[in-house]
């Protein structure tokens, strides 16, 4: 019997930061995961824990060095995670980084944004960082659950038909989906939240713009002008889910809903994915 892979880690290790360098504050919240790879064999094959670095050891040390250096950028705070690791536990060959952040959006009081009050947004920055002994660190940024929908300026049609086919064409519809996205660093750019920033206003304008004949035409349109915004970036994968919202039959009522009532369905769903480089 013998064992062809291993690796293993602490997940959801959940971290709220506060940063009071002034009176109107900024929260930071993310979730991370870390695993590691290496050499751990003997902790599978023959009870030997003499190298396996305990889960609460890695939870810890997330806690302590986010209190130490987790500022607006996840993607630096995640690579010095992976570095720490590294270069503490010689029997580490790599580690894999997980962050996903809860973004929270400054309230508005009487017209003013509020010192310290925040209300919860959609969509979830995310970030993955692989790091090999004696290699440079691989960094990925992405955007998760980010709802975005339009209300028309989006159709399907001319697409084959058989006897199962019910679908009619339209060139008029409701188009929704919840955005998941990770674009993969070339080099560093001078400032991770701007040009992530950047990013994904390119990615929303496209999709809010121009017309849509396919969820695959659309999304193939937002990568190309991610890539075009950020000249760091070396390739982006999107997974677009479609969100269906079927017109709504009101002729039994003599009505007639056209273009204005449809009904929401969340299963089964269409799953259109693509990954575009340069």
């Amino acid at each position: 019997m013998k064992l062809t892979a291993q690796n293993y880690g602490k997940q959801r290790v959940r971290v709220l930061k506060v940063l009071r360098a002034t009176p109107r504050h900024e929260v930071k919240e993310v979730g991370f995961g870390v695993r590691l790879e290496g050499d751990f064999e003997t902790s599978y094959t023959a009870g030997d824990n003499s190298r396996v670095v305990p889960t609460d050891t890695m939870k810890n040390t997330v806690h302590a060095l986010a209190h130490q250096h987790l500022g607006p950028q996840t993607e630096q705070f995640a690579a010095l995670l992976a570095g720490h690791f590294l270069k503490n536990y010689p029997q580490v060959s790599r580690v894999t980084i997980e962050a996903s952040e809860q973004r929270w959006q400054r309230l508005e009081v009487d017209g003013q944004p509020h010192d310290h009050a925040f209300t919860g947004r959609e969509g979830r920055p995310t970030v993955l960082v692989t790091a090999a002994r004696g290699g440079a660190a691989v960094i990925e940024s992405g955007i998760e659950d980010l709802l975005i929908m339009k209300s028309t300026g989006s159709g399907f049609a001319g697409y084959p038909k058989c006897a199962y086919t019910t679908l009619p064409e339209t060139t008029d519809r409701v188009f929704a989906t919840s955005l998941r996205a990770a674009w993969r660093w070339s080099a560093p750019p001078p400032d991770f939240a701007a040009a992530n920033a950047a990013l994904l206003d390119a990615m929303l304008a496209v999709f809010a713009k121009n017309y849509s004949p396919s969820v695959q035409t659309t999304l193939y349109e937002m990568a190309g002008a991610a890539l075009a915004a950020v000249p760091q970036v070396a390739r982006i994968s999107l997974a677009m889910p479609n969100k269906h919202y079927l017109p709504a039959n009101l002729k039994p009522f003599g009505l007639d809903g056209t273009g204005v009532s449809f009904v929401p369905t969340d299963d089964p769903h269409g799953q259109i994915e693509a990954t575009i480089s340069r």
